[in-house]
């Protein structure tokens, strides 16, 4: 079950962020054109977001079952010694969390402002923040809080 969850959590977090790019593109294409918010746009502004908290639920379970967490939380006083512990067991959660809430957030004032620019706006300010944390929370392979690899086997 838990390399099923791993193999979802791989596929879904490129959604995620193919998403992301894809509404923050049209938010700042509408905004300089003065378009409409068309469906089309509030459908990308709600998939998004319902893919982002998909990929929440994904991530709150491997991080429940995970092994690097477990061992964090049962000597956190060890383990907060070692960087790529500690960023697993608390950072990458912690900045991940902050990310959806942010997308969250900006999703739910899109769907509210009066004027079109104004969605186009506050999506493309509320979604490149949280774009921004979720790059910060990435272990890249540069990275100096945790290091792997592009592409990882299982």
């Amino acid at each position: 079950m838990y390399s099923y969850l791993l193999i979802a959590h791989s596929i879904v977090r490129w959604l995620v962020l193919f998403f992301i790019l894809f509404a923050i593109s049209r938010a700042a294409l509408g905004l300089i054109k003065k378009k409409t918010f068309s469906k089309t746009d509030n459908s990308i502004r709600h998939w998004t977001a319902t893919v982002a908290h998909i990929q929440l639920m994904i991530g709150i379970t491997i991080y429940t079952r995970s092994p690097i967490v477990s061992y964090f939380w049962s000597d956190t006083t060890a383990a907060i010694q070692n960087l790529d512990i500690t960023f697993y067991g608390a950072i990458h959660f912690a900045l991940m969390l902050i990310a959806i809430v942010v997308l969250t957030i900006g999703s739910a004032l899109a769907k509210r402002r009066a004027t079109d620019i104004t969605k186009f706006k506050t999506m493309l300010v509320w979604f490149s923040v949280a774009l921004i944390i979720i790059i910060i929370a990435i272990p890249w392979p540069f990275s100096p809080l945790s290091v792997r690899p592009y592409l990882r086997t299982f």
